[in-house]
């Protein structure tokens, strides 16, 4: 396997912001060039009709030498924005060129030189007019006004979270450790910093559940710093991740999770994380259709994730479809080779399989590697008797921190299933996440017999018949098809008197404003009444005028490129393009024919 299998159909109206790309002095200023391109997509994600590629997958195409059309294919988008970030002392320099995927040419390009302590300001600018280039050129959508908030005034608090937050994205304990150092730092310049406070959450989190540190003093922290958190503000997604933290995978509170994510989704409807979680919930409830459909969602926007991937191959698994599952968790290992639940996952899929060979190649070296024969052995083997010593050895297995429970599974599939029940009630009494699925699991399907094993634990929620249609949140305009009319001839006719279109930086903003109309309700209006994109709309007019003025012995002396300037168009490419699409003939073709 070279690549990803498949690529995604391009919808008219995405992006792609790839990495910005560190051009300052200093290499360790990384952490700053990937928190501007984060922020940026976290802003363009706020557009509801705007597809925008999450971070994960973005960011999978770092460093790597690929055409931007074939990283257009993969993901699926439209357009593709890339760029660099210079830090100096106190000054930062952005450079942005939004780039058409289907041919490679650049649409827009743009230099931002500013102070730093501006730094949330030109976020919001950069982002707001990579909005309006792509609606300008693919049609008509909403954008608000705002689309960056400052959440904090000290530059240094948030230069400090961007660093943790570029260490806890490395998901290594060293590395995890030293993001909590930075988030500590950044809310000593700033105590009501919130995205600060929710990072510490998610980094001792983490190092709790993975075995990073004691299990109750992380969680403890975490806890602490969730409370801080939440009352400095609940608006942001990671409130509900948070939350959704402890609820479901330490609490196993079924009902307050399904809550808080269809309250965090409602707000952040492409919000990856609580897809995701909304899929793991389903498949906690056997729910597998439901399911699929939430992580096919999160997928549209972040086809790139091996985490989702992964998710996809746990909900065949618990169905049995185990050679789909491991082609599935294949693929989430080709984008992540430092997956560990993903090795584990396919371990399982290979026992279940009864391929051996692969088995024992990739159980070669493994700590557990003994554990995981016995279980490949009483799967396709038959060994149902075990040794009494290491069947007392295993009565607290659950006080361990295994990832995948063996000793509980080799139990169950053996002689000794009173054992494991027992064993998996310490599991249950413990909410360990690890087992949250037991009761789907083929693993442990041979305790089902007892009739205990269905009362170890009841969810406290009913989610039959849930909703999880994607509603389109943007509502339509409420113009009346009279004022429509009125509003287009007020359109046509400044165009007619004023030929705004000769302007080669005319804008959609620019031409709102000439005539006093709100940009989205200019764009609607175009859409609705020409079904063109702006630049379509625009360029027609161009291209009378050019045809016009083509014909004028006045300007016989201007070559055809020099015709098309003067008739508004700035670039070569796009006016040759527009041109033989509009008339199905070259430039330089027509004007022979017309003399």
């Amino acid at each position: 396997m070279n690549r990803i299998r498949g690529a995604h159909k391009a919808a008219d109206k995405s992006i792609a912001v790839l990495p910005f790309i560190n051009i300052s002095n200093d290499e360790d200023n990384e952490y700053f060039s990937d928190g501007i391109t984060e922020e940026i997509i976290n802003a363009l994600t706020k557009i509801e009709a705007l597809k925008v590629i999450a971070r994960t997958s973005s960011f999978s195409f770092k460093g790597k030498n690929i055409d931007i059309r074939e990283i257009a294919r993969q993901l699926g988008v439209a357009a593709v924005l890339e760029g660099s970030v210079r830090k100096y002392k106190n000054r930062v320099r952005i450079t942005a060129q939004l780039i058409n995927a289907s041919d490679g040419t650049h649409f827009w390009s743009h230099n931002f030189d500013r102070e730093i302590d501006d730094i949330f300001a030109l976020q919001d600018e950069i982002s707001l007019l990579i909005a309006d280039k792509i609606r300008e050129n693919y049609g008509h959508f909403n954008i608000q006004d705002q689309l960056v908030s400052t959440e904090t005034k000290n530059i240094k608090a948030y230069e400090l979270y961007l660093k943790g937050h570029f260490f806890q994205l490395k998901w290594d304990p060293d590395s995890i450790k030293k993001a909590t150092e930075y988030y500590k730092q950044s809310i000593v310049h700033d105590a009501e910093f919130a995205r600060a406070y929710y990072g510490l959450v998610q980094a001792y989190g983490l190092m709790a559940a993975w075995g990073y540190m004691p299990s109750e003093e992380g969680f403890a922290k975490a806890i602490e710093y969730f409370m801080i958190a939440q009352d400095l503000n609940k608006s942001l997604p990671e409130y509900g991740q948070s939350f959704v933290g402890r609820t479901f995978w330490m609490e196993w509170d079924f009902k307050a999770t399904y809550k808080q994510l269809k309250e965090t989704l409602h707000l952040h409807p492409k919000y990856t994380d609580g897809l995701e979680a909304m899929a793991e919930l389903f498949i906690a409830h056997g729910k597998w259709s439901k399911a699929e459909e939430y992580i096919k969602r999160a997928m549209e926007v972040d086809p790139m994730s091996a985490n989702h991937y992964y998710t996809q191959a746990h909900i065949c698994y618990y169905q049995k479809f185990f050679k789909k599952a491991l082609q599935l968790v294949e693929q989430a290992l080709f984008i992540n080779p430092d997956f560990v639940l993903a090795y584990e996952l396919k371990t399982l899929c290979l026992i279940w399989l009864n391929q051996k060979d692969a088995f024992d190649m990739m159980v070669a070296g493994m700590e557990d590697a003994d554990l995981k024969r016995i279980f490949f052995d009483v799967i396709n083997n038959g060994k149902n008797s075990l040794n009494s010593t290491l069947v007392d050895e295993w009565k607290d297995a659950a006080i361990k921190s295994h990832m995948v429970p063996y000793e509980l599974f080799i139990m169950a599939n053996s002689n000794h299933k009173t054992e494991a029940l027992q064993l998996l009630r310490q599991y249950v009494d413990q909410k360990r996440g690890q087992i949250i699925n037991y009761r789907f699991d083929p693993s442990l399907e041979a305790l089902q017999v007892f009739g205990e094993f269905h009362q170890l634990h009841q969810s406290n929620l009913t989610i039959e018949g849930a909703d999880v249609s994607n509603a389109n949140l943007q509502a339509p305009l409420n113009s009346h098809h009279k004022d429509l009319d009125i509003q287009m001839q007020r359109l046509e006719d400044f165009i007619h008197t004023k030929k705004p279109y000769l302007d080669p930086q005319l804008s959609l903003t620019g031409l709102a404003d000439a005539i006093q109309i709100h940009p989205n309700k200019l764009s609607f209006l175009i859409n609705e009444r020409t079904q063109m994109n702006f630049n379509e709309f625009i360029n027609q007019y161009r291209l009378r005028y050019f045809k016009s003025i083509a014909k004028d012995n006045k300007y016989a002396h201007l070559t055809i490129i020099g015709l098309a300037y003067e008739s508004g168009f700035n670039s070569k490419s796009v006016f040759n393009a527009y041109f033989k699409k509009a008339t199905g003939i070259t430039p330089g073709n027509w004007l022979k024919e017309i003399k």
